[in-house]
């Protein structure tokens, strides 16, 4: 009754964004198509869009091509507001060609500009790597890095054609519309947000999908919502990685493998030979693989490549949403899994125990605020900076082994800057360091150690067991 109701999709936190797959296009979902002569004879005011036209405002629309995106870019048009529509090439792994979102959104009567942002998206995944900055459960945030690039680079270009407001797509329940609100608040307090799917007259004009069919049937528009039965959930794109979500997925009985990846395979069809790769880093940047120089794009596009054939780079969460709930998925990640875990090995080399804790601890900091749409706060920007002070003397080139889903640690060389050496970790006999002088440590160490026995703070019984006899 929910999806005769129109209501359905409306529980679904994933519209299209720019530089994303036209998710909600590939549902399985059979809405059945009203006529136009089935639709209101009125539709209800907006105030928002009132305003906007009075004070002569110009909406840029971020745009996928899908059918929330020609709906809002038709109805606004239509409405007497100034609209512009603006797209972001990320490096989509499953769009073939960006510029079909420009042909999608001409019969809306509006123009769509592509804007180039993968060398962008390309440095903000190298920093990402340098910073460790996985999420939950190892998630390389795809979609956190994904936003503060597209919601900065769209902006930028808004403005350069006369934009005054940003018109986002996401819904009242997911993050996005925390991460693009706040990234233009914080970018340009002036710049207005528009929230289509948080306003009161466009949610009751389009309940669901089958209003906005109707609504585009009626201005002789066409649009095919593609039916992939076998494909039961959402996907959001860039050349970071996929995260796929919702529907099928949002049962814990139903197993990861359910999801088709798309930048590589699953373990089990990777090869049954081992490929090894080798990896460079000056400062915590990966800057040759096999002995090629490379840019970022061009280095996370071939680890893209290599690490993806081998199955690596997939896994699965229950996130932490910044809202307070949880929400289930599974992620692709190829190309920033075997730099993340290549860079690790240099970082092990160079970082002395202290320094590791303190890396860590911004890690944690900086990977929690891109995920929160907190990218270019203060807090965020000193942690980065300090890692990149850390990062400075990690040098090394780094040899792994993938096979099926494993990348695994074969040298490490030219680390100018190790502080590993053998003759001190040695258990053999050494010129290195001499057991016979770790007694005074040792006897220093013990003051402390008969200080709290005598004093009565030392418990050794079991905590678990202790805590069941007090419950």
């Amino acid at each position: 009754w929910l999806k005769q109701a129109g209501i359905f999709p409306r529980l679904l936190p994933f519209f299209q964004f720019p530089g994303t797959s036209p998710c909600l296009e590939a549902h399985y979902l059979q809405l059945p198509v009203l006529s136009s002569s089935n639709l209101p004879s009125k539709m209800p005011e907006s105030t928002i869009l009132k305003e906007y036209i009075k004070n002569g405002d110009v909406v840029g629309i971020c745009v996928s091509g899908g059918l929330d995106s020609k709906t809002v870019a038709l109805r606004l048009r239509l409405a007497g507001v100034k609209v512009k529509c603006f797209t972001a090439d990320i490096g989509q792994p499953d769009e073939d060609d960006i510029n079909d979102v420009v042909k999608k959104m001409a019969p809306c009567g509006v123009e769509t500009v592509v804007v180039d942002l993968k060398d962008e998206i390309a440095e903000g995944a190298f920093e990402a790597v340098a910073c460790k900055g996985s999420y939950d459960g190892g998630y390389w945030q795809s979609t956190g890095i994904g936003r503060y690039v597209t919601a900065r680079g769209l902006l930028k270009a808004m403005k350069k054609q006369g934009c005054t407001v940003l018109s986002h797509g996401a819904t009242g329940r997911g993050n996005d519309q925390v991460r693009f609100e706040r990234y233009v608040n914080v970018l340009d307090p002036d710049f207005k947000v528009y929230a289509p799917w948080r306003d009161p007259a466009l949610l009751e004009e389009f309940p669901g999908r089958s209003q906005m069919l109707a609504y585009l049937q009626k201005h002789g528009i066409g649009h095919q919502i593609i039916s992939q039965e076998k494909k039961r959930y959402s996907t959001d794109a860039n050349i970071c990685g996929l995260s796929n979500e919702a529907e099928d997925l949002e049962s814990m009985e139903t197993p990861m493998t359910i999801v088709n990846p798309v930048m590589g395979v699953w373990p089990k069809d990777a090869p049954d030979t081992t490929e090894e790769v080798t990896l460079k880093f000056e400062s915590g940047r990966c800057v040759e693989l096999n002995g090629k120089k490379m840019t970022p794009l061009e280095m996370l596009q071939a680890c893209n490549k290599i690490a993806g054939r081998n199955g690596i780079g997939l896994s699965q969460a229950l996130e932490n949403r910044i809202l307070g709930t949880k929400s289930r998925g599974v992620y692709e990640a190829p190309g920033m899994e075997l730099l993340g875990q290549a860079v690790t090995y240099v970082y092990q080399a160079v970082l002395d125990r202290r320094a590791t804790g303190l890396f860590e601890t911004l890690s944690k900091h900086v990977s929690d605020q891109i995920y929160d749409g907190r990218y270019f706060d203060p807090s965020t920007r000193a942690a980065i900076t300090a890692i990149w002070q850390m990062a400075e003397p990690c040098h090394g080139t780094v040899k792994l082994g993938l096979f099926k889903g494993h990348a695994f640690f074969l040298s490490l060389v030219d680390v100018p800057h190790s502080i590993y050496f053998e003759a001190d970790s040695s258990m053999e006999a050494s010129e290195g360091l001499n057991p016979v002088s770790s007694q005074g440590y040792l006897e220093v160490s013990s003051v402390e150690a008969k200080a709290l026995a005598k004093a009565g703070l030392i418990d050794d019984s079991s905590m678990w067991a202790k805590r069941r006899r007090t419950a």
